[in-house]
């Protein structure tokens, strides 16, 4: 454990004008506070906050934030309070002790509202001051430094699983990735024992027999750097066994398969000479394609800049390079960390700009509705690949693989997604759902007369696009239900034996425990509150004497739909007959029930021109539609008794017979069948047509009717 004057030295070799008796009263408080407490390991717990100051020391941050971390766990597990926090060390490392707070006193019904939980509140405190972040990552690289201390296996996974998923996560996103890979092998390590000491003794066994390989291949490249005149620090290693691992598991292959095991890092001077050391590489070594990336003139997401590629060595191996600049390496080295002016108290701002990640997942919090949605959408966002793509005025816009139009515009702004209409990429006109590609310019067309639809649910990607679209939709289903209880409630007053007096409703609210008049208007529609008790809270005595209800119970609907909004209207199309099974789509006119059509009917094309398409598809427990079939019968005797008897073995009810054309050897029928679904009336086909007694049987559509009838 660090000493306290140690620690001090520590701090004032980068920061020589640090608050010394800060970080000194500080060492004292936690000290005393923690007093006889241990660790799991068995040491004093004060020795834990100690520790992750020192690490905080190695990113050279600012004193305050020094300070935060000696006091981090001080209002959780002692008697500490936020006002004597506030009162020793003033405001800003209250705030941000308070925000590092491990919050595990909060009670949740399950694992996933207690993560959520702490997920909220943890990036809430982290959107307004960045430094929270970075000590929350020093937390918990520590602890999982001490993890295996721990006796309870369930616990180290949980807490395993939790470091791999969100606190490695946000090490990437701010750019700290020695935190990451530390984190990542940590937590492999507990949750993948078995792959762990595999890859291991593989890499054991590649060093015995590789022996100075690494060493060879650097001394290589720096002699080959410095013959022309760049002077490069070259460095070595093998990738983490983590990262080999997920290499393994994402391409199906085994560690024999894996040619690219070594990494190695070239740091000079500025941007040009990164450019020439690529040059000279791949001018000495074939390049293998595919594997080379710019992300100096495209940096990440989170600042992170260098040229990587990969190529084939002499000693026929494939190894990786990767080429920066001194200040891009230590901003590799460090994130956002480096970034850090001392004691301007700048929060989650880095060079006056606010951290876009950190906005996008603090908007995230606003939409989501459930613990389960809220962790969802943060994975989503923390989590995918990214591809880059601009606005029409050049802005680069990042993005997961994979993403639409659609996740593009909620990525320039909420009101930009909820008003798009169209989108053009590089120029050319395209579907809502095409995937944008690496470098396209996406140009989002919008009307203020447009509203998000929920069939983007179905191809977005990006947690942000979809928290944006789950709200609204939850928002347009409680209006519809409100629209739908309001009509019922008028039914109730209507009942009543008398009129309602100006405070009755207010009266029946508190009675109901209900907030507002929506609540009602909603339970109403739900019939999560029966009409009696309706009329009670509004009359009390008047359940028993008011007239009854004359509107029937709710049924359930045979067929659902799914694209819609639950409670929009629609209906099956007259011309092409759509049964459970059939690939569906929606016609949206105003003021009218979606009609919804089969993916083929022959009326899309000239029906359409005043509709907005909607995409749909059968909700899983659909059962029963109308099939419309064309049944050519010989003329001979049986043999419409042989169709009848076809149809009713199999179970299909027919709503209409109409002969259509006779000659004299056949006579054609269009059958109206009530079937249960695509595959059923596939199976009644394939009975009429083994009948001797049938000639042809098909299923038809508008314009075949009108051949026939034409006929």
């Amino acid at each position: 454990m660090l000493r306290q004057y140690e620690l001090v030295e520590r701090v004032r070799r980068y920061d020589p004008e640090a608050d010394e008796a800060l970080i000194n009263r500080a060492y004292v408080f936690s000290m005393q506070a923690h007093g006889s407490q241990k660790r799991a390991s068995g040491d004093p717990y004060f020795s834990h906050p100690i520790e992750v100051a020192g690490i905080l020391t190695d990113l050279r941050l600012d004193d305050e934030t020094i300070v935060t971390a000696i006091l981090h766990d001080t209002i959780e597990d002692t008697v500490a309070t936020y006002e004597e926090i506030e009162r020793l060390f003033g405001p800003n490392v209250a705030r941000m002790v308070d925000g590092v707070t491990k919050l595990s006193k909060i009670e949740a019904q399950s694992e996933s509202e207690r993560a959520a939980e702490n997920l909220r509140k943890f990036l809430l405190a982290m959107s307004d001051d960045i430094r929270v972040l970075l000590v929350k990552l020093a937390d918990r690289l520590h602890n999982m430094r001490t993890l295996h201390h721990i006796p309870n296996e369930a616990k180290r996974r949980r807490i395993a699983k939790e470091t791999m998923d969100i606190y490695a996560p946000l090490a990437e996103r701010v750019g700290m990735y020695e935190f990451m890979k530390e984190m990542q092998t940590l937590a492999f390590q507990i949750l993948e024992p078995e792959a762990y000491e595999s890859i291991t003794k593989r890499l054991a066994q590649l060093q015995e027999g590789g022996g100075d390989r690494i060493a060879r291949i650097a001394s290589g490249l720096t002699l080959l750097l410095g013959r022309h005149g760049i002077q490069a620090e070259v460095t070595g290693r093998e990738k983490h066994p983590y990262s080999i691992w997920r290499k393994m598991t994402e391409r199906h292959i085994s560690f024999e398969q894996l040619s690219d095991v070594m990494a190695f890092r070239c740091v000079v001077a500025d941007t040009e000479q990164c450019y020439r050391t690529l040059g000279l590489i791949h001018e000495r070594w074939p390049m293998v394609p595919g594997r080379f990336k710019d992300y100096v003139s495209t940096p990440k997401r989170n600042g992170y800049r260098s040229l990587h590629t990969s190529v084939i060595h002499n000693e026929k191996v494939r190894i990786e390079i990767q080429i920066r600049s001194e200040a891009m390496h230590a901003q590799a080295e460090y994130g956002y960390a480096a970034h850090w002016a001392y004691k301007q108290g700048t929060a989650a701002d880095i060079g006056g700009t606010k951290v876009s990640w950190i906005r996008d997942l603090v908007e995230i919090l606003d939409h989501a509705e459930s613990p389960e949605e809220l962790l969802e959408h943060t994975r989503m966002a923390m989590y995918q690949d990214r591809i880059f793509a601009f606005t029409p005025n050049g802005e680069l816009i990042q993005l997961p693989k994979g993403s639409t139009p659609i996740d593009f515009a909620y990525a320039v702004h909420t009101d930009l997604g909820n008003q798009a209409v169209g989108a053009k990429v590089n120029g050319r006109l395209v579907p809502l759902r095409t995937a944008i590609q690496n470098g396209d310019q996406v140009q989002i067309l919008k009307s203020a007369a447009q509203q998000p639809q929920p069939e983007w649910l179905n191809f977005v990607v990006t947690g942000k696009a979809r928290a944006s679209l789950r709200r609204f939709v939850r928002h347009k289903e409680r209006e519809e239900m409100i629209a739908l209880g309001r009509k019922f409630y008028d039914e109730i007053v209507s009942r009543l034996p008398a009129p309602l007096g100006p405070d009755a409703l207010g009266q029946a609210l508190k009675r109901l425990h209900l907030g507002d008049e929506g609540a009602l208007m909603e339970a109403i529609a739900r019939r999560t509150i029966d009409d009696a008790a309706v009329t009670e809270a509004l009359m009390p005595g008047a359940a028993g004497i008011a007239r009854p209800a004359t509107r029937p119970l709710p049924q359930r609907d045979a067929v659902s739909i799914r694209g819609l909004t639950p409670g929009v209207a629609f209906r099956l199309a007259d011309c092409c007959h759509p049964v459970p099974g059939d690939r569906i789509v929606g016609l949206r006119r105003p003021d009218a029930p979606v009609e919804v059509h089969t993916i083929d009917c022959a009326s899309l094309a000239s029906g359409s021109a005043d509709a907005d398409w909607v995409d749909l598809a059968w909700g899983d427990k659909s059962d029963g539609g109308t099939a419309r079939l064309s049944i050519i019968l010989r003329n001979e005797p049986g043999a419409l008794g042989a169709m009848a008897s076809i149809l009713g073995a199999h179970a299909a009810n027919i709503l209409n017979l109409t002969l259509v054309h006779r000659d004299g050897s056949f006579h054609t029928f269009l059958v109206d069948l009530e079937v249960h679904d695509l595959a059923h009336l596939m199976r009644i086909l394939a009975a009429l047509r083994a009948a001797d007694a049938i000639s042809q049987a098909e299923r038809v559509r508008l314009g075949d009717e009108e051949r026939w009838e034409a006929a």
